[in-house]
């Protein structure tokens, strides 16, 4: 691999700092301590750095020659709210907070651009280190596009990157189009009359309405797009009754929806309303949807995905690029900032061994061999996309 050698000597110190994050997780707008060091960082880099941004957020600004073309590139920082399941030295020290998704590795990864790119300055115009808070269903990037990102600091392309294991380090993954799926949530009422459960006649079941409705539900893929389209309907949870022997007058079901067409998606909550309703109907109860959309999809654009390919083909070889990954029915809110700008969002492999255990999983650690690997995939596509002046 094209390891850059000013890259390649950080990496001790750049892994340092990946544990130290991974030690201390922040969830979801509380990510004090780690913007705090974000910030110190870059300013020990002579990057111009802004803070507040939707609460947590940091976004780092370097200028370099006399090019008015600018970038951004985007990293989040937030944790889970889960137990760590791991031993090791960098384990969380916080009960309940975990970086299960990596997030650690790519804020770090930035970091470690952010302090390459303003030591060698090989590039024209500036670029944005974005460092986002409330990845992880909060919508962090939506807050900061609201909070005015994009008019404060105008750039012309915003990129992003994911490790994910199961790929094996020193491949890509990018393609244009769909990357990650929408993310919709709903709640569902079903509500029934309660009565005794050894006299179901005098009531009308909420628990079989229920149960009827969630099969039902599944008849939204299978029938009702067009089977050429990707829409997954998951009903995560099923609340109802206290008793033994009592029938409750209601259930209630919630779930999650994916899909990465938009036409797909307008038809979805529709659908389970007619549904849901005619189900109950015909036992005599009735139903009450709340549809919630979440993240849109993620979705690349063209020219900027030929821009991503080159840069990390300049690292790992064309062999190592896959150009035509199946888009995964995982959401990114990354998708708010693609909504606004053309970009990129890459997958860099995590590893098939170490660093193979997937996503939000209490095994899971960010393999520190892949941090060389994407500092220099930011750093290269900055100084291709913003190419410094040939000096003759």
């Amino acid at each position: 691999m094209n390891i850059k050698d000013e890259i390649a000597r950080d990496h001790a110190l750049l892994t340092e700092w990946r544990r130290d994050f991974h030690a201390h997780p922040e969830l979801a707008f509380e990510e004090e301590r780690t913007s705090a060091l974000v910030a110190e960082r870059l300013e020990s880099f002579g990057v111009e750095v802004h803070r507040g941004l939707a609460k947590t957020g940091v976004v780092g600004q370097l200028k370099v020659g006399t090019g008015n073309r600018a970038i951004a590139l985007r990293a989040d920082m937030d944790a889970l709210p889960m137990e760590e399941g791991n031993d090791f030295a960098h384990a969380s020290k916080t009960p309940g907070k975990m970086h299960g998704c990596g997030h650690d590795g790519h804020t770090t990864m930035l970091l470690g651009a952010a302090k390459y790119l303003a030591e060698t300055k090989q590039f024209d115009g500036t670029v944005y280190f974005v460092f986002q808070p409330a990845e992880e269903a909060e919508g962090g990037a939506e807050v900061m596009v609201k909070d005015g990102l994009f008019e404060k600091f105008p750039v012309e392309s915003i990129y992003g990157m994911h490790n994910w294991p199961g790929m094996p380090v020193g491949e890509f993954a990018v393609a244009p189009g769909p990357m990650m799926a929408a993310f919709d949530i709903f709640d569902l009422v079903i509500k029934g009359r309660g009565s005794h459960a050894a006299m179901p006649h005098q009531g009308i079941d909420s628990i079989v309405m229920a149960a009827k409705v969630v099969d039902a539900l599944q008849s939204i893929t299978s029938r009702n797009i067009d089977p050429i389209d990707s829409l997954v309907v998951s009903v995560t949870q099923i609340h109802g009754g206290d008793a033994y022997n009592v029938i409750p007058d209601e259930v209630i079901l919630r779930g999650t929806v994916r899909s990465f067409s938009e036409t797909v998606r307008d038809g979805v909550e529709p659908a389970m309303r007619r549904i849901a309703d005619g189900v109950c109907a015909a036992f005599g109860g009735t139903a009450e949807l709340r549809y919630e959309r979440r993240y849109p999809a993620t979705v690349n654009s063209v020219d900027e995905t030929e821009q991503a390919e080159a840069a990390a083909m300049a690292i790992v070889g064309d062999a190592n690029i896959d150009r035509s990954p199946v888009p995964s029915m995982g959401s990114e809110d990354f998708a708010y900032m693609l909504c606004e700008k053309p970009g990129s969002y890459v997958w860099v492999g995590n590893g098939a061994g170490e660093g193979g255990c997937m996503l939000h999983n209490p095994g899971y650690d960010f393999n520190d061999e892949i941090i060389p690997i994407g500092v220099t995939y930011w750093s290269t596509l900055v100084e291709q996309v913003l190419p410094a002046e040939r000096q003759d």
